[in-house]
């Protein structure tokens, strides 16, 4: 049924609201935005048509309440809600608040959000559909000594996911038996207290894997179409740090097969919105399901990029009932794209969050160079939230020149007055492993950043 969507509240904060609010204005509907004290003098205040403050500074007193956002959402006669990534945007029950007040949420329905965010019944759920999952628990293991039992027949090493959450929260790694206890006990402990639930599951750790992601599209519909694949092996702690598309692993036979498996997987669910289908790819070129993200991704710019498809563009197209364009399903891939995800980080001091006031600040340009951000010249970062500051993406007529003028575009942004990742960025891109495309989820665990000769090169 086709619903005519006039305004917009965006539940979060920072660069991916800029991000909407642009598809939005584009396609000729109003925008409102949410933010907390500390986010009063954001971009995203300033440029959204309307602006409600929902609380202190605190995510759990603001962006995480979900009360507040219907309210504001009520009070301004918006139509329908974006969650963006993080916060509620894999909350099953605040989509159903969303649906329970009138107001079109722009995401898959509750009920998928909810199977697909419990990783355990996400994976029997995949392998029902006939889809490759990686060999581990049938679901939920219900203590130590189930677990030591899987981990015989599965073989170690093994690792412990959180089955409610991800992000590498309620993870850990087990080489061997003796570590099993011990590692059980504090992946549990840890899964709670991050996500309010212990259940854990288990996998067997596939060595030098590379993590490789189908961007989906479903229509409600039953049409269902993806948009090719993203590299994000380039990663610190279980987070992303560069992403491109297409993967320097997957070539077009291998494409098809992960883009049919991710395709076959949201059809089984009744997918509905833009989502990504999240693989392992060993060495030898076999995939497994990871997981399944209902929302949109933090790198979803490269994916456009290289398809020249606006993806928030179209989940609007979708939460208003509209179907998705034939044309879509012949849509290819041109050239390759590249993100750098910019931190408020110190990479010369271990990482450290490095919140403050920006004193000066350059975003770079020229030919296939985009940058996603919420700061400027006297922001002040907040130490609330998330450290992300910019998405900087490039495209280029192949990897070469994608990384060629990403190297260029690094150079050109500048951050005054706090530290960031870019010494970091620019550093990785040198690699002569990264620049060859070999490497794996394990690349940084060995990664030498030489401190002296990034700051000879700045």
């Amino acid at each position: 049924m086709q619903t005519e969507i006039k305004k917009v509240l965006i539940a979060n904060r920072g660069e991916i609201v800029l991000r909407i609010i642009r598809a939005c204005k584009e396609s000729g509907i109003k925008t409102v935005a949410v933010y907390s004290t500390a986010d009063s003098l954001s971009l995203h205040v300033r440029f959204a048509d309307e602006a409600v403050c929902i609380g202190p500074a605190s995510s759990s007193d603001s962006y995480l309440k979900a009360s507040q956002i219907i309210s504001a959402a009520v009070v301004t006669n918006s139509d329908a809600i974006h969650p963006g990534y993080g916060f509620l945007a894999e909350n099953a029950d605040f989509a159903q608040m969303c649906i329970d007040n009138n107001l079109v949420f722009i995401g898959p329905d509750p009920d998928v959000i909810s199977l697909m965010g419990d990783k355990s019944l996400a994976k029997e759920t995949v392998r029902k559909a006939g889809a490759p999952v990686i060999p581990g628990s049938e679901g939920v293991v219900k203590g130590v000594d189930e677990a030591k039992r899987i981990a015989r027949e599965i073989g170690y090493p093994v690792l412990l996911k959180a089955s409610a959450g991800g992000g590498g929260r309620g993870m850990r790694i087990v080489w061997d038996e003796g570590e099993l206890e011990s590692a059980f006990q504090m992946a549990q402990s840890e899964a709670e207290g991050a996500f309010g639930v212990p259940d854990l599951y288990m996998e067997k750790l596939i060595r030098g894997a590379r993590h490789v992601e189908i961007q989906i599209l479903g229509d409600g519909y039953g049409n269902v179409i993806h948009l090719g694949e993203r590299e994000c092996s380039i990663q610190r702690r279980h987070q992303k740090l560069i992403e491109e598309s297409p993967s320097p692993a997957v070539d077009e036979e291998l494409r098809k097969k992960m883009g049919e498996a991710g395709v076959k997987i949201a059809k089984a669910v009744g997918y509905r919105s833009a989502g990504t289908i999240e693989f392992l790819l060993d060495e030898d070129k076999n995939f497994y399901f990871m997981e399944m993200n209902t929302r949109i991704q933090v790198e979803h710019p490269v994916t456009e990029m290289v398809t020249g498809i606006d993806i928030v563009k179209e989940q609007l197209r979708i939460a208003s009932g509209g179907k998705l364009p034939e044309w879509l399903k012949d849509i290819k891939l041109r050239g390759h794209a590249i993100e750098c995800r910019i931190n408020a980080e110190d990479p010369f001091n271990n990482f450290r969050p490095t919140p403050g006031k920006i004193t000066s600040f350059h975003a770079p340009g020229g030919p296939g160079t985009r940058m996603d951000t919420h700061v400027y010249a006297g922001y002040e970062i907040p130490s609330y939230y998330d450290s992300l500051l910019a998405k900087l993406i490039t495209h280029g007529k192949d990897r070469d020149e994608a990384i060629s003028r990403m190297e260029r575009a690094l150079e050109e942004t500048i951050f005054e007055g706090v530290s960031t990742t870019v010494p970091f960025h620019m550093a990785i891109l040198k690699d002569s492993n990264f620049r060859k495309g070999n490497f794996n989820i394990e690349f940084l665990n060995s990664f030498k950043f030489d401190p002296e000769e990034v700051l000879e090169e700045v």
